[in-house]
């Protein structure tokens, strides 16, 4: 509706107008309006990315674009690396604190064994192996006690949430928490590697 008198036309006739919209994909993902943002979406030829993950990409995404023959996860090779990356898929947090979960040392052991891309997590794993190998030690020696055995369990079972819960935490920046004379030993172990 035009309500000033001096105009001569509706303004609406003399705006300016987007572009017409073109079949080439958008190189900013912002303006691309034909990517699909849903699963029922997908008819399309194009592929949504999975949901991100914090704290770390688990692999490059490629999206499939019309025409192309390939597209999806690329192959893990060593074009792209991260410090964020694991061997076994699992986030870079979670796995750091399996370390200290998972049935120290054995859990340990076992991550040491199958963990080959992380030294967050490869550390956390020497350090849980060592520290709960010597606590293991120590339940062994004072196993004659009743009341001391337990005191130990118990202070055993809270060393392995508060390691558990630094490592969760210092995995977005990725700083070592160092047990005084352990983590010594581990960083050197993993840096001999």
């Amino acid at each position: 509706m035009d309500f000033a008198p001096y105009q001569s036309s509706p303004p609406e006739h003399n705006r300016p107008f987007s572009p017409p919209r073109s079949n080439v994909a958008s190189p900013r993902a912002s303006l691309d309006n034909r990517r699909p943002y849903s699963p029922s979406q997908q008819h399309r030829g194009f592929a949504s990315p999975p949901p991100l993950q914090h704290p770390q990409p688990q692999r490059s995404w490629n999206p499939t674009l019309p025409g192309a023959t390939s597209g999806g996860y690329a192959p893990e090779s060593g074009a792209y690396v991260s410090e964020f990356d694991t061997s076994l898929g699992i986030r870079l947090d979670y796995e750091a604190c399996l370390a200290y979960l998972a049935l120290p040392p054995l859990g340990a052991i076992i991550l040491l064994i199958l963990e080959r891309k992380s030294d967050f997590v490869r550390f956390h794993a020497w350090q849980s192996s060592l520290l709960f190998t010597v606590v293991f030690i120590v339940h062994l020696i004072f196993s004659w006690s009743t009341f001391l055995s337990w005191v130990i369990f118990l202070a055993d079972l809270g060393l392995m949430g508060w390691l558990a819960l630094r490592a969760y935490r210092d995995a977005d920046t990725l700083d070592r928490f160092e047990v005084p004379i352990f983590g010594q030993i581990a960083s050197r172990i993993l840096d001999d590697e």
